[in-house]
């Protein structure tokens, strides 16, 4: 969806095609590993798909991410290493359309098991119309071509769907321990169902229902719960918003008496300061949990998701 990340690199298949797969597996750091174990080797994307394997696949996985800690996913660049790792893999978990990179090596693998989250609940177009107000209109030709927003990890209830289809996948990929992610999936699913009732409860009284964000990352949570999102750069959370989207959001937020700009920790707060300063706005963070670094709120997606509702209730005034 985000044309940032870029197909896999020529000179990395040139290389892997040149070694053979062969003579990178040793240098894999996944699949053999986990392969001489007994454990189910799982390459996840990023963050919110290893979380899934790892809550659900529980000692039963060996669960390798591609995409570091505070490394911005829709920059992720496959590596000659990655693509070895994806190919020895037992399964890999990912969302398409988030890192073309990453579609394209699943593609070319030879994995047993692809699981792709997006076909596992629904998606929609976020970005140029958030919330039922216009949003900005400086989106990348990438973004608008594909359309649909991938940010579906943020509602809790969407989460608990691709669960579901991560614990059926699994089960499907190691029947033996299928017993085992069914419980997992149970435990997880619950949990999730949890959350979604304390975002019901906490934001559904609330002075207002308009939030401001660096990037459309939160049109799925803003729709579950009633909320309009405002984003500042549409779903790029990278780009420079125009002068009179800047224009619009400060005259917006008088109108909607919105008290905070919201930007996220892996990505420069620059912009969402000095709209708040013009506007004499606060500013506080909003995780799109694409990664737990130490700056986080939280160790793990739950207490993230946790500081998010808080974070929330105060912008907008909960009662």
């Amino acid at each position: 969806m985000n044309i940032r990340g870029r197909l896999i690199p020529a000179a990395a298949l040139t290389a892997v095609t040149a070694l053979g797969l062969g003579t990178l597996t040793g240098c894999s750091g996944s699949g053999t590993a986990a392969a001489h174990d007994g454990r189910l080797d799982v390459i996840a994307s990023f963050y919110p798909m290893s979380f899934l394997a790892e809550r659900i696949g529980g000692d039963h996985v060996h669960v390798t991410s591609l995409t570091t800690p505070g490394q911005e996913p829709h920059d992720l660049e496959i590596s000659p290493k990655q693509i070895v790792a994806i190919d020895d893999a037992d399964a890999v978990l990912y969302l398409r359309d988030l890192q073309p990179s990453v579609d394209a090596a699943v593609a070319q693998s030879s994995v047993k098991t692809k699981i792709d989250a997006a076909a596992l609940t629904t998606l929609e177009s976020h970005g140029n119309e958030v919330g039922g107000h216009a949003a900005a209109h400086d989106t990348h030709q990438g973004e608008e071509s594909a359309g649909k927003d991938p940010h579906i990890w943020l509602d809790p209830v969407r989460y608990a769907q691709v669960a579901r289809g991560v614990g059926k996948a699994l089960e499907r990929a190691d029947p033996k321990h299928a017993a085992d992610y069914r419980k997992n999936t149970a435990t997880l699913v619950k949990q999730l169902n949890e959350l979604d009732q304390r975002f019901r409860t906490g934001l559904a009284h609330t002075e207002s229902k308009v939030f401001i964000t660096t990037h459309a990352a939160f049109g799925y949570l803003a729709e579950r719960y009633g909320l309009t999102e405002e984003a500042i750069n549409g779903l790029d959370p990278d780009s420079e918003p125009s002068v009179a989207r800047v224009t619009d959001l400060e005259r917006m937020a008088k109108a909607d008496h919105v008290s905070t700009v919201f930007y996220e920790t892996l990505v420069s707060d620059k912009t969402a300061k000095t709209i708040a300063t013009d506007a004499h706005l606060q500013t506080d963070v909003l995780d799109p949990i694409e990664g737990i670094t130490d700056k986080s709120r939280g160790t793990d997606y739950f207490s993230v998701q946790n500081a998010n509702l808080k974070a929330l209730q105060q912008a907008l005034g909960a009662k």
